[in-house]
């Protein structure tokens, strides 16, 4: 018998085979899942924004993840949707992956604009889409932003203070700079009081550098008082002798992540 067409008859038979699993509805066919960090858009108001999303190498769809929402600072705005992944969090998920079993979701605010705004219905549309996407435990849903995006922290906390579990503001600000927008409407008398009250019932962690000469680590210290006078569950962390560069300190401290993934919402 010629070897070639029985050769050739196998693997017809084969791909026959193949062919009729697949098209059986009953069969489950096993699909790899990407991991890392991964690209990802979103559109709002016919504009499309890029950011990206960070899934663990363990991250299985059997079980619930907890999501982190990170806002990076002023020297990573853009439009490529990359460079937010190189200071802050992302760093410290590529030198310890371990301490970060999370999805995270990294946006990024377009040059000269701040997470107020625009921005900031950005990227609650991409924390929305990540938790369609992906197995999460949404009573573990929390809220990180270094300098710029402290601010950005503060603010998205204020207007969706019944989305996160926990906050974790770093070298942040409330109202250090004339010109910004505030992160709480500008009819308030004192806008620390302001948004301690609406956050009266969120764990928060703030870190500021003490010798900041960036975001005055005054911005820290009355927002963490402000806090405790409404009896919330604040933990002020004031790194001595450390300027701006906070995030780096906060990030790499296993205390402070341990911390962070023990909050969860009721």
């Amino acid at each position: 018998m010629d070897r070639s067409l029985t050769w050739d008859r196998r693997l017809r038979h084969r791909t026959l085979l193949l062919a009729g699993v697949l098209a059986c509805p009953g069969v489950a066919v096993a699909q790899a899942i990407e991991t890392g960090f991964l690209d990802r858009s979103i559109s709002l108001d016919d504009v499309e924004y890029a950011y990206q999303v960070y899934v663990p190498r363990a991250y299985q769809a059997s079980e619930e993840w907890p999501v982190i929402l990170f806002l990076h600072g002023a020297g990573e705005r853009g439009d490529d949707g990359l460079f937010q992944t190189q200071v802050g969090l992302g760093s410290a998920i590529r030198a310890h992956p371990e301490r970060w079993p999370a999805i995270v979701v990294l946006p990024q605010v377009p040059e000269e604009m701040t997470w107020e705004g625009t921005p900031g219905r950005v990227a609650m549309a991409a924390l929305d889409a990540t938790l369609q996407e992906y197995r999460v435990d949404e009573s573990r849903v929390y809220l990180t932003g270094l300098s710029l995006g402290g601010n950005g922290t503060w603010y998205l906390g204020y207007n969706h203070a019944d989305r996160f579990a926990a906050l974790f503001p770093i070298c942040g600000y409330v109202k250090a700079f004339p010109g910004y927008p505030g992160v709480v409407p500008e009819s308030s008398a004192d806008p620390y009081s302001t948004l301690a009250a609406r956050l009266a019932d969120i764990p928060v962690l703030i870190v500021h550098g003490e010798a900041d000469e960036v975001v005055p680590v005054e911005e820290s210290r009355r927002m963490a008082a402000a806090l405790e006078e409404v009896g919330a569950d604040v933990r002020y962390v004031e790194l001595p002798g450390v300027g701006h560069n906070a995030w780096e300190a906060a990030y790499a401290s296993e205390a402070l992540t341990v911390w962070l993934f023990s909050q969860g919402r009721q």
